[in-house]
């Protein structure tokens, strides 16, 4: 049996303090990105998981993801 990412690294949750300090924006741009009402809705971005009645995180292995994904984009459209 070969060795998944799992098995080699611990899922962490992270919160929404975390988050914010991690990709450097505020709590409502946050919301804006999970929310499919919002003009800002950003589909590639993490979903939320629920860790309570009324506590969420988010995988923080599929933020650095999104992270990397993100400045990938970016440096393709600078290179016209």
């Amino acid at each position: 049996m070969s060795p998944t990412l799992a098995s080699t690294r611990p899922l962490r949750v992270v919160r929404l303090k975390r988050l914010i300090e991690k990709i450097g924006v505020s709590r409502s741009t946050i919301y804006n990105k999970i929310n499919p009402k919002s003009p800002y809705f950003d589909a590639s971005f993490p979903k939320p998981i629920s860790l309570g009645p009324s506590s969420i995180g988010w995988i923080e292995s599929q933020v650095d993801a999104w992270i990397v994904k993100k400045n990938g984009d970016s440096a393709l459209s600078t290179e016209s």
